[in-house]
């Protein structure tokens, strides 16, 4: 998981942040991922080379421990998420890697701030550091834990529930990944969505747990954003409304 820069480029200077919690001040260099040059994987992982700064995607503060992406905002409820007993005990819990910590403490802060599907999305990720670790057991945990945050909150779109289909597969947990891909095959999706979902239904069939990219059921270009790049769905073009762009406007 460690970075590689590319050729002839510089890290970029660290700059002094206010922690939207505590007010403590920390210095975190900026992040601003370049475009992945491989496909994302069917629960869209970005390709490389942005799937190896996953270091990066978070900033912690080092008083109060709080996580998010951008240290110095925090949702009024978040102070109180960060002074529980549950975050406190999670950020000191050597049990997990530092890295899937820092996303379950920021998951924990959205699962409080009543928002389930962001903390669902923070979870996954989490289940990708142990995926890099070779933690198999603490990546199907987590991915069930995301499917569980994910169905907490409002109902999910056909292109979210392609994701809860792969996580429950990656997780071996068959029978619901089989029924959950079947009931969205049954809803008539959009295109991309019913082809994602056709090889879902033969990786259960085949009790594959493995990872595979979406470039296995799309034509290219089959490329996804960063992770962080939640502004652009902010707009309105939705989780995979640019993938429906790249590939030609498909429905």
């Amino acid at each position: 998981m460690a970075e590689t820069p590319s050729a002839g480029s510089r890290p970029a200077a660290a700059t002094a942040l206010r922690c939207g919690v505590c007010g403590a001040e920390s210095r975190h260099p900026p992040f601003r991922p370049g475009p992945p040059e491989q496909p994302p994987d069917l629960d869209l992982r970005p390709g490389e080379p942005v799937r190896s700064t996953m270091a990066r995607w978070l900033q912690q503060c080092p008083s109060c421990g709080y996580c998010a992406p951008d240290l110095s905002r925090a949702h009024p409820a978040a102070a109180e998420a960060v002074r529980a007993a549950p975050f406190r005990s999670l950020i000191t819990d050597t049990s997990i890697p530092p890295l899937a910590r820092r996303f379950l403490a920021w998951a924990l802060v959205l699962e409080e701030t009543g928002a389930m599907h962001a903390a669902g999305e923070a979870t996954l990720q989490a289940a990708w550091v142990a995926d890099d670790l070779g933690k198999p057991d603490l990546a199907r945990a987590w991915r069930l834990d995301a499917v569980a945050l994910w169905r907490g909150g409002p109902p999910l779109d056909p292109e979210q529930t392609v994701r809860v289909v792969d996580a429950l597969r990656r997780a071996e947990a068959w029978d619901d990944a089989a029924h959950t891909a079947e009931t969205l095959a049954d809803a008539g999706p959009p295109d991309p969505v019913a082809q994602v979902i056709l090889l879902e239904r033969r990786l259960i069939e085949a009790q594959d747990a493995g990872r595979h990219t979406v470039a296995s059921a799309l034509p290219p270009p089959s490329r996804r954003p960063h992770a962080s790049h939640h502004r652009i769905a902010g707009r309105g073009e939705g989780l995979w409304g640019a993938l429906r762009r790249w590939l030609g406007g498909k429905r």
